[in-house]
């Protein structure tokens, strides 16, 4: 057991028979009363997200988790197949496991599979991936004076919004967390 004052960002804990891993922390104490320990948690089995309020002197399950860098290497159906760059085992992870992250996998690219008993529980991408625009309306010359964006079409059939200097064929990096243009790839 461990105490939700331990609990930090990245952590995972078992609680009514659920699997959760702390996406924010906060320790909240109001002038006389007792702490109170608010969690941002994301289910590991279902991929919801909820927030927690506990008691300072409540206790969670801890769970052992274990993550692998794997490379990703083709889709088979609903499924991605992955390798272990080291031993060179195939692993194949359902549709549901890699959940929307599977619309960022590309072909070679290593991510982290966060593991429970050997079970693949998350997909853990990269915070930044780089693609190619697919298509996307030419820009106007004299329009980039202000942060005006239009649509376009990466390669991996995601859409996203992009500056106007940005052509068909220009390679865009993404935040893989919210789907949003950062930067054009140098």
């Amino acid at each position: 057991m461990i105490a939700v004052q331990e609990l930090r960002s990245g952590i995972a804990f078992k609680e009514d028979g659920q699997l959760w891993q702390v996406l924010k922390y906060e320790h909240i104490k109001m002038g006389r009363g007792s702490a109170t320990i608010k969690v941002k948690v994301k289910n590991l089995l279902t991929g919801t997200t909820l927030d927690k309020s506990y008691v300072n002197s409540a206790r969670v399950e801890e769970i052992e988790t274990a993550r692998k860098p794997m490379q990703y290497l083709y889709q088979d159906g609903d499924n991605s197949v992955f390798m272990d760059p080291r031993t060179f085992d195939q692993l194949v992870i359902s549709g549901q496991v890699a959940g929307s992250s599977a619309v960022y996998l590309q072909e070679g690219v290593i991510v982290d599979i966060l593991f429970w008993d050997e079970k693949p529980l998350l997909v853990e991408l990269p915070l930044k991936m780089t693609f190619e625009v697919a298509e996307t309306d030419p820009g106007v010359k004299g329009d980039s004076v202000s942060n005006i964006f239009k649509s376009a079409k990466l390669v991996n059939g995601m859409t996203t919004r992009v500056p106007l200097f940005v052509n068909q064929g220009d390679r865009v990096v993404v935040d893989t967390r919210d789907g949003s243009y950062v930067e054009r790839a140098k």
